[in-house]
């Protein structure tokens, strides 16, 4: 996976900026550590948090474009939100242009912004490898950074909730997706 996974590097370079080329590395770092803490496969964690931004520069009709022609459930909600079209529209992209067709790749992909009940564990990893990565410096960061290392029904949960309450705080709109798997995730905390 060596030679691929540069060729990605280098597609990644050329095509987002220096920062978010970074943010991509830690978001691959973190996500491989927490797939070994949680025995997940790590190559597979590295490389779905490598590319989990890989549309996220490009221009809002190409990403809308390529989002429009997503097969894994897009809603209004997120095609009319400029900020959540990168992760459906990389999704695409991974699977269009590049040829993964691993599904569990493509959901984490998909899922890293919104989230969704029924989550894969790679996918909630990824998810929360983007919320986490060395690079984040928001309030409150190690305190979820912790949550993360915890246990990842914890981390999802806590993460879920500082994602949501941000987002109304905004006066944004929330996919129905984020708020299944919000619920998802306080049921499965109730109950354990």
């Amino acid at each position: 996976m060596g030679k691929e996974l540069n060729e990605y590097k280098t597609f990644l370079k050329s095509n987002l900026s220096k920062k978010r080329y970074t943010h991509s590395l830690n978001v691959a770092a973190m996500s491989r550590e927490l797939a070994e803490l949680y025995g997940e496969d790590k190559d597979k964690a590295y490389f779905a948090g490598l590319v989990h931004d890989i549309a996220k520069e490009l221009p809002r009709e190409v990403q809308y474009d390529y989002a429009k022609k997503c097969t894994l459930d897009v809603s209004d909600i997120e095609l009319s939100s400029t900020p959540l079209l990168h992760a459906v529209a990389g999704a695409q992209i991974l699977s269009e242009k590049f040829g993964i067709d691993d599904i569990e790749v493509l959901k984490a992909v998909r899922y890293h912004t919104v989230g969704s009940a029924g989550m894969s564990r790679l996918a909630q990893i990824v998810y929360l490898a983007d919320l986490t990565s060395e690079d984040r410096d928001y309030k409150d960061v190690k305190k979820y950074r912790k949550f993360a290392h915890t246990s990842l029904e914890k981390g999802m949960y806590e993460a879920l909730r500082y994602s949501i309450a941000d987002t109304a705080c905004k006066g944004n709109t929330i996919p129905i997706c984020t708020l299944e798997a919000y619920n998802e995730f306080v049921i499965k905390l109730k109950s354990s």
